[in-house]
This record gives structure tokens, C-alpha cells and sequence, in this order.
């Protein structure tokens, strides 16, 4: 053996004895080099030293879902807390989730994307005596999640050309009745890439963020149910002081760290979730697919209008498609998907592989749920994610397919869904999104007019868009129509509901069309 062989074989030999005692030592010590547990035994006990006057407070959650339950009872008992800026994708309802919080008088601010379930804040708001600033929810997702991120803005083409980028929604109406705005929104900064225009926003911190996981360990490491996780893990990761209550409370260790959901270094203290009533905001089975549901989609199944809608749209499926339906008609053409044709559908709330309603109450899971707060099922293969995530693969264009409703249509593919001024105050919800992710093909259903047989399909929309040149399709019980977003060739007729004629949907639209010729029937509602 040469010398220099000898030489590497001794060293070798060192690194190996060093390598065993170092790590030897390493592992007997480890449990020395843990941080302390950061279990409290109670909300009270956490919350305890923390100033929550006129403080921004992130609450996650989705609708009923995931909210922190024990969190919200101690914030909207405790004294110290008062004229909070609260961040919530929604508004809970009345009595329950952040809806507990405005019935206490603790919120200054709201800021969410949709609050269309709480009456109560309505009441207040238009009274003049709450302010709430709407914000498109994927885009409030991103701003939670990349302020845990170090990011301080980035550009999204959510909102671009529309009301909430030029600014003038209102945010704070007067207290005297007349439904007048003293404060609306300002104009956001936009910018051009790729020849798509961009709205610049900012990222989102918050003073205490409040979450709610299935399981924590005593490090603070989260894991998650189902759609439950929505905005929780980007409402840790936006605290400068984050919060946890768990289901469960394990040591750690306890988890696989591939199973953690997010890393206990956003988590500052953990309780147990002492209140777990995790109320179903609308329970939703299979068998009331057939009659409209126990909770409202109105006369859909027994209108014959609506189902011919609901009938064609499933046309607009095909084999392999990633899938985003609205609440509503949407929604129900999957009950029409025909059978040589698979898709998978998303919930924006946080779910890939939407499957059937479940068949029983007991089979109804509070932590399974969709966009429309509705009970679901997850398909074999299904995946659940971050509100953030979702979004992320939407704006990214990774859906093939979205349908949705409509307030008003224009001739050049703008729509308006989200707002009627001064009379609904609903947000906008994830549609914004939706429908301004470059790539994806957006198809609207709605009634030919309004229940005062005013048009729907107008030349320009009259209220606040959603999205500006977004439509490719127009769907109605009277006709289908496609947009050329690109202004070059307007709105085309290309099928037409049976026993209607040209000069009957002439007559219910308040813009030109061409006609293809020929022109085909809609589907049968048989």
C-alpha cells in the first residue's frame, strides 16, 4: 500500500470514529435541544398579554369550515379586545365564526371576498357602522401567505379592468339611510406583461392570526382535515403572533414530518380546542340532487328553462378536463356529465376530486365541504390544499373549464356577478379569480332576463364587472351565444332553444348578434 494510500485509509478510519461518537452524542442529547412545548392550557392563557385594541386580526376558516371555534369564543368575550381590522376569507353567518365577533361590536373592519351569508353585517354595513373592504379570495389568500414569505407584493391578473382595480367600491357608507359612500376604494397600481394586464398588491401581515388544525404537536407543527385547511395555513404564515387550537394535541415526534402540513415555526402557542361543534352551514345529500337540495338552489330541476341550462352546459365537459363550477346551476350540469366523459372537479375552497354529496347525515362531514359551504365527498384520488394553493393552480391555469353564474353579459365577453351598489353586498368571492386566469375557458349560465324581463346580454354592463373580456360562452334557456373577447367579431348565436325563434331572442337582448346558419337546437330537456 503506497503512502498516500495509508494516509486516506487513516483518515477514513478518523471520520468514521468522529461520524459514531458525534452523532452518538447528537442523538442522546437531542431531546435537550427541543424548544420547550408550546401548549397553553387554554385561549385565555394565550391570549393573555396580547394587545387586540385596533389591532388586524386573521381569522382562518371558510364559511363554517375550519374555523377556530374556541379562539373566536375567548376574543369576542375578552375586554381588551375592541376596533379590530378583521382578515377572513368570509364572514361566517350571524351568530357563528367571525359573525360572533361582529355581534360583539369588536370589528372596526372587515376584510374578506364574501360575506353574502350574514345578515347581520349587512344590517351594520349599509348603516354606516362597519367598514368592509372586499377582496377577491384568492388574491386575499396570497396576500396572507406571502407575508409569512418575505415577499412584499406581487402582481396577479385578478381584478384587471374592472371596478376593484380602478377603485370606487364602496368601503364605509354614511349613517343616515341614504346607502351613500363616504370611503370607497382606491385605484390599484396595474401593469403589462406578456401583453395581459397585471394589478399589482401588497402582502398582508397581521397583528394575531387565530387557525384551527385536526392535529398539533406540542412544537406547534399543524396538520389539517380536508377543506378544513383552507386559509388557516396562510393565515399562520401572515401572524406576527399565530395562535392554534387542535383537535388533538400529540408529542412531538408523534408525526411523520412528510405528513405535517405546516412547520410549527409560524406557530407561536397551541391550545385544545375546547369547543368543536363545527356546524354544517348546508347539508347536502344525494338524493336532494334530484329536487333542488334541502337548502335553496331554488326551482332549478323543476324549471324547464334551467334544466335545458344545466343540460347543455354538461356538454361543455370533456374527458380529462380539470373542472371549477359556480354555485347554482353550475354546479348541478354535473349531474348531466355524460358517462364516457371523467372530470375532476375543484373546490377553490381547497379540494381536488369533488365527489357525490353524501348519501346520509352521518356520512356529512363538517370538514368536507365546497365553494357553496354545501357537504361533499372526496373521489378516490382526490387531494385537499391550502386556499393559496388553489388559487395558485387557477391563476396559474391549470383549469381547464370554469362555469358560472351571471348578473349581466356584454357583447364583448365583460361580466357582472358580484354586486348590485347600494342593494347586495355579497363580494366577489373566488369569481374574479376564475375568471381572469389566462388559459381557461369561461362559460356562463344564467337566465336569458331578469325576473322583470329586463335583458341580461347587453351591449355594456350597467353594474361592477367581475371580469373584463373573460366570457367565451353565454349559455341561456332561450339560446347559446359565443363572445370574441378580442372585440374582432362580437356575439355570434349558435344554438337555439326549441319552439324559440331568432326575432323572440332579438327581442330578449339588448345588443347585436350574428346567427350561424344553420342554426342548430339547443338540447332537449327530455
Amino acid at each position: 500500500m503506497t503512502k498516500m494510500m495509508k494516509s486516506q485509509a487513516s483518515l477514513s478510519a478518523c471520520f468514521r470514529i468522529y461520524r459514531h461518537y458525534y452523532f452518538k452524542s447528537f442523538s442522546t442529547s437531542s431531546n435537550a435541544q427541543l424548544p420547550h412545548s408550546k401548549v397553553v392550557s387554554s385561549a385565555e392563557e394565550a391570549l393573555e398579554g396580547i394587545d387586540l385594541h385596533n389591532k388586524t386580526l386573521a381569522v382562518g376558516g371558510f364559511g363554517l369550515g375550519g374555523n377556530p371555534e374556541t379562539l373566536i369564543d375567548a376574543i369576542a368575550t375578552s375586554p381588551a379586545a375592541s376596533h379590530l381590522t378583521v382578515v377572513s376569507l368570509t364572514a361566517g353567518t350571524d351568530h357563528q365564526g367571525v359573525g360572533q365577533l361582529l355581534q360583539a361590536n369588536k370589528v372596526r373592519r372587515l376584510m374578506s371576498s364574501y360575506v353574502g351569508e350574514n345578515k347581520f353585517l349587512e344590517q351594520e354595513f349599509f348603516a354606516g357602522r362597519l367598514q368592509i373592504e372586499l377582496i377577491p379570495q384568492g388574491t386575499l389568500a396570497e396576500r396572507l401567505r406571502v407575508a409569512g414569505t418575505g415577499v412584499p407584493a406581487f402582481y396577479t391578473p385578478t381584478g384587471a379592468g374592472t371596478i376593484y382595480a380602478l377603485g370606487g367600491i364602496p368601503i364605509q357608507y354614511k349613517n343616515d339611510g341614504s346607502h351613500r359612500p363616504v370611503l370607497t376604494s382606491s385605484p390599484r397600481e396595474t401593469r403589462v406583461f406578456h401583453d395581459i394586464e397585471y394589478v399589482l398588491e401588497y402582502a398582508l401581515s397581521a397583528d394575531v392570526s387565530i387557525v384551527k388544525a385536526a392535529v398539533a404537536d406540542t412544537r406547534g407543527n399543524l396538520v389539517f382535515h380536508g377543506t378544513a385547511r383552507n386559509s388557516n395555513p396562510d393565515c399562520a404564515m401572515a401572524g406576527r403572533i399565530t395562535i392554534a387550537e387542535a383537535e388533538q394535541i400529540v408529542e412531538a415526534g408523534t408525526l411523520s414530518p412528510s405528513d405535517i402540513h405546516l412547520p410549527g415555526v409560524y406557530v407561536h402557542k397551541v391550545i385544545p380546542a375546547t369547543r368543536n361543534e363545527k356546524s354544517i352551514e348546508r347539508l347536502r345529500l344525494s338524493h336532494d340532487s334530484n329536487n333542488g337540495g334541502k337548502n335553496g338552489n331554488d326551482d332549478a330541476t323543476t324549471n324547464d328553462g334551467r334544466v335545458r341550462i344545466m343540460k347543455r352546459a354538461a356538454r361543455e365537459f370533456q374527458d380529462g378536463f380539470y373542472v371549477n363550477l359556480g354555485i347554482g346551476i353550475p354546479t348541478m350540469a354535473s349531474n348531466y356529465v355524460p358517462d364516457d366523459v371523467k372530470i375532476e372537479l375543484q373546490a377553490e375552497n381547497g379540494l381536488m376530486g369533488i365527489g357525490p354529496y353524501p348519501k346520509t347525515v352521518e356520512e356529512a362531514d363538517a370538514d368536507y365541504i365546497n365553494a357553496g359551504k354545501e357537504t361533499i365527498t372526496a373521489l378516490p384520488g382526490a387531494s385537499a390544499f391550502s386556499s393559496s394553493t388553489s388559487f395558485g393552480m387557477i391563476r396559474g391555469g391549470r383549469i381547464d373549464l370554469t362555469i358560472l353564474g351571471g348578473l349581466q353579459c356584454s357583447v364583448s365577453g365583460d361580466l357582472a356577478n358580484w354586486i348590485v351598489p347600494g342593494k347586495i353586498v355579497k363580494g366577489m368571492g373566488g369569481a374574479m379569480d376564475l375568471v381572469g386566469a389566462p388559459g381557461s375557458r369561461v362559460v356562463v349560465t344564467m337566465d336569458h332576463t331578469a325576473k322583470d324581463g329586463t335583458p341580461k346580454i347587453l351591449q355594456e354592463c350597467t353594474l361592477p364587472l367581475t371580469g373584463h373580456r373573460v366570457v367565451d360562452r353565454i349559455i341561456t334557456d332561450m339560446a347559446v351565444f359565443d363572445c370574441d373577447k378580442k372585440g374582432g367579431t362580437g356575439l355570434t348565436l349558435i344554438e337555439i332553444a326549441p319552439g324559440i325563434t331568432v326575432d323572440d331572442v332579438r327581442g330578449a337582448t339588448a345588443c347585436d348578434f350574428k346567427v350561424v346558419d344553420p342554426l342548430p337546437l339547443m338540447v332537449d330537456i327530455e
